[in-house]
């Protein structure tokens, strides 16, 4: 059964996820790790579960959520997968990042792409793609099948009580709502939502609290 590690980096408070099986094999989902006591925090854990890194996997290109790929890159030896729309994201992710004051290591350009329904394999288990165009063009969510761990790594589709914002370069609120309503939360209820910043919280719980989401 897949486990999880929730980190949180930088001044934004951006949500950094370890996820693994029972093989020891693991993938690291939005490394934000900006300075040097944060990236020993994940090599720690790292090393102390005894686990194996053999992906980066990015929900979308924004700097707060890249800012630690070189150095998982270099640690670890990993490709990054990211949705090919958002590569420009992550090409000038060490502008954007000045732009808000935040001196960050430009993320490796070579990259693996990542669309609708494919499936990113790790140790015994896998986690599927979803595009979630909306917040930037490429944005995607990674979830589990696994029928009694249901999971959705949301990045900043949805939030615990709100929605990504639409307002930066390639944010589109029509696109974004119908991301959350013909994607997310068609995935069921019962999926647990971990977002890119934030508590976790339910799809049933969104749907019954959430402003952007709630039926009348």
């Amino acid at each position: 059964m897949i486990k999880t590690k929730t980190f949180y980096f930088n001044d934004l408070r951006e949500c950094t996820y370890v996820v693994w099986d029972e093989s020891g094999e693991s993938v690291i989902i939005d490394p934000g790790c900006q300075s040097d006591s944060e990236r020993e925090r994940l090599k720690k854990f790292i090393e102390t579960n005894n686990l194996k890194p053999v992906k980066l996997l990015n929900t979308h290109g924004h700097f707060d959520h890249v800012m630690g790929n070189a150095f998982v890159v270099k640690t670890w030896g990993v490709k990054t997968y990211i949705n090919p729309q958002d590569k420009p994201q992550l090409e000038r992710a060490f502008s954007y990042g000045e732009m808000f004051g935040y001196s960050i290591e430009q993320p490796p350009a070579e990259t693996i792409d990542v669309n609708d329904g494919d499936k990113i394999e790790f140790g015994n288990s896998y986690l599927k793609v979803i595009t979630t165009p909306g917040h930037t063009r490429g944005g995607v969510c990674y979830y589990t099948e696994e029928p009694d761990n249901k999971i959705v790594f949301a990045g900043d589709t949805l939030f615990a009580g709100s929605i990504g914002r639409t307002d930066l370069p390639g944010g589109d609120y029509d696109d974004l709502m119908n991301s959350l309503l013909k994607k997310i939360v068609e995935l069921g209820d019962d999926y647990k939502v971990l977002s890119g910043h934030g508590p976790e919280t339910t799809i049933s719980h969104e749907l019954s609290t959430n402003p952007f989401l709630r039926y009348e």
